[in-house]
Order: C-alpha cells, then sequence, then structure tokens
C-alpha cells in the first residue's frame, strides 16, 4: 500500500438500526451491522473496487470512505486528518472539513436524479465553479465547461451545455455528473454502480473514460459494482485493487489478477463462478452449500461466511478470521491461509462434506 494514502479506514463499524413498521413502534429496533471492523487503504491515483452481492455493504463502506457516512465506531482519515473531527471542530485540525469535502466527490447510479431538471446542463456545471473558484470570471467559466465537455466527447459543446437533462440520454448525464465531480479537482471520487444503468455497449466506453480521466487529473477512484467483471477491466488496466465484501466484511482484497487467478478467499471464488466471462467452459459445481444469504440483523456467528462455505469447519462457527497477507497486496480473512490454525484439526460441519484439498497442520 501507499505509505500516504488518500484515504485510510481503521476498524470501521457502521451500524443502522431498521424500521420495525408500525407492529414494532413499542419495541426496540434492530440493529443492521452494515460495515463490521474493515480497515483499507485507498492509495493515490488508484482505483480500488468494492464488489459483492446486493446488501453486502460496499455502498455504505464507500460512503463512510467520503465522509458521507458517519462510522458508528472507528475512524476515517483525509491524508491522515480525522474527517469527522474536522466536521465537528475539533481544537487539532490540520486540514479544514471544507478542503476534505471538495476532495471527496460522488457520481451516482442514476445521474439524472442529481441534476436539477428545471436547469440547464451549463447552469448545473457552473456551480460547482462558483462555490470553489469565485475568482473565475463568467468567460472562464464557461471556456472550462466547454473545455471538458469536448474532453468527455460530448460536441459540440454549446449544444450539449444548452440543453436540460431530459435532452440527454443516461450515457451524457454520466458524463455531465462526472464532469461537475471533477470540477471540484477531487481526490477521490466514489463511483457507486455508475456504469451499471448502461447498456453493455456503453459501459466499456464509459470504464475507458473514467480511466483517461482518472489518469489525467490524477485522481483515485473507490469503483462501487456487483459486476466483478467491471471491477476486472478498471484494475488491471488501472493497477488497482479488488475488495470483496460479504456481509460487512472485506473478506479479500488484492490486485486483479491474483484475485482472479488465485482466489483465496471461498466466497471470491463463489463470485468468480457466478460471472461466466471469467470462467468460460466451467460447468462445475456451485461453490456453495447454501445459496440463501444470511440476516444482516442476525449474522452468523464466527465466520460470516460459514453457513454457505463449502470448506467451513466448525472452528469458523466460534471465531472470526483475521486478514493476513497471502502477496504483497493481496489479504484474505480466512483460516485456510493460517496453516497452524486449529482449523485444520478441526471436524468439516455435519452437512458439508471434506474438501478434496483438505490440508492438515503437518502440511
Amino acid at each position: 500500500m501507499s505509505p500516504d494514502p488518500v484515504i485510510s479506514l481503521e476498524n470501521v463499524q457502521v451500524d443502522f438500526e431498521s424500521d420495525n413498521g408500525l407492529l414494532g413502534a413499542f419495541s426496540k429496533p434492530d440493529v443492521v451491522n452494515a460495515v463490521n471492523g474493515v480497515s483499507l487503504e485507498i492509495p493515490e491515483k488508484k482505483v480500488v473496487a468494492l464488489v459483492g452481492e446486493s446488501g453486502c455493504g460496499k455502498t455504505t463502506l464507500g460512503k463512510t470512505a467520503i465522509g458521507l457516512q458517519r462510522p458508528t465506531s472507528g475512524s476515517v482519515k483525509f491524508r491522515g486528518q480525522d474527517i469527522w473531527e474536522a466536521r465537528d471542530g475539533g481544537s487539532d485540525v490540520e486540514v479544514p472539513y471544507r478542503d476534505i469535502r471538495r476532495s471527496l466527490q460522488i457520481i451516482h447510479q442514476d445521474p439524472g436524479s442529481s441534476l436539477n431538471p428545471n436547469q440547464k446542463i451549463v447552469k448545473s456545471l457552473a456551480a460547482p465553479l462558483k462555490k470553489w473558484q469565485p475568482g473565475l470570471t463568467r468567460e472562464d467559466r464557461q471556456a472550462r465547461i466547454y473545455g471538458m465537455l469536448n474532453r468527455v466527447g460530448m460536441s459540440p459543446p454549446e449544444d450539449y451545455a444548452n440543453r436540460y437533462p431530459h435532452q440527454l440520454s443516461g450515457g451524457e448525464k454520466q458524463r455531465v455528473v462526472l464532469i461537475r465531480a471533477l470540477l471540484m479537482n477531487p481526490d477521490l471520487i466514489l463511483a457507486d454502480e455508475a456504469i451499471s444503468a448502461l447498456d453493455v455497449s456503453l459501459r466499456i466506453e464509459m470504464m475507458e473514460l473514467l480511466l483517461e480521466l482518472q489518469n489525467q487529473f490524477d485522481t483515485s477512484f473507490v469503483f462501487i459494482s456487483h459486476d466483478l467483471s467491471n471491477a476486472r477491466y478498471l484494475t488491471e488496466k488501472s493497477d488497482g485493487l479488488i475488495g470483496v465484501m460479504y456481509l460487512g466484511e472485506l473478506v479479500e482484497i488484492g490486485p486483479a489478477e491474483q484475485i482472479l487467478e488465485d482466489p483465496r478467499h471461498p466466497y471470491t471464488k463463489a463470485l468468480r463462478w457466478a460471472t461466466p466471462d471469467l470462467l468460460p467452459g466451467d460447468d462445475g459445481e456451485v461453490p456453495l452449500r447454501n445459496i440463501d444469504i444470511p440476516d444482516p440483523v442476525n449474522p452468523p456467528s464466527g465466520c460470516r461466511f460459514h453457513t454457505r462455505c463449502p470448506e467451513a469447519r466448525e472452528a469458523c462457527k466460534q471465531s472470526s478470521p483475521e486478514s493476513k497477507v497471502v502477496n504483497g497486496e493481496h489479504r484474505a480473512a480466512c483460516f485456510r491461509e493460517e496453516t497452524t490454525h486449529e482449523y485444520w484439526n478441526s471436524p468439516p460441519l455435519d452437512d458439508v462434506e471434506p474438501s478434496s484439498d483438505a490440508k492438515t497442520a503437518d502440511d
């Protein structure tokens, strides 16, 4: 990892109280542990892709990383400055909260929802320039906006600048919100399922644009996706990292090649199996023993994946594995990475057949 990350999260936990409806109005609300003890560094000028099934906590973690979601516990730091200490006006603040907010931006899955339908594109794009660079003249702002529209392929820029959001396609709207984020000169952009709503033919084009702009503006990206193929495309081309999340935990992270060619966590193997173009011609059995995802209000004890894991043993029910270094930046949270762990002498769960590659403590 970079010695000076843009964002560092340490043992972050995020809990939400669930809505029990009218019947639960007089009862104690359930607590959903959306993010559980995640530590992560987002390096300078890198792409970190977070993948996992719906509800795994990847969007919550992303929003926590850019200061849009306050953690229940743990710390989130921007270039060494605790974001929430700056937000609360602490006495020892080196980076003002205003600077942090400008430096951390987001683009959403539905770009139309973040654009004022009654404003022309030029007015929407001028807003951040007026706020953060008030010294610019109207002509300077217009030149900057036209230049960015040209750069993302929206030409002639004068035409697109004077359109309303409903006069743009989905891909064009996504380009506009990307421009708006970049006009802030951010250090990091959270792209939350930013291409999932686009047609397949436009996804590659949009990812290429993200990579081109990331390189030109020296911006880090956190890319949220449920599609491992998209995560691979972005991280392979940018020398980035793929982080795999399951029930609020970061179970594996590493360079794309290591994650895809040598996955160490059983859940990563399941995600890879579920992405056909990653393993063409693989007609093997699904590497899961239970398809259903556990209730996040009452997650399993020990390793949260043990109820679905084909490699699970009794030890997996007792404690949660810590993240271990596999190779360089590649880390995995699985007892199988510890050759001397009691896991290897522990009996398989009653409904799990022993793995064909099972080891012993003497290996």
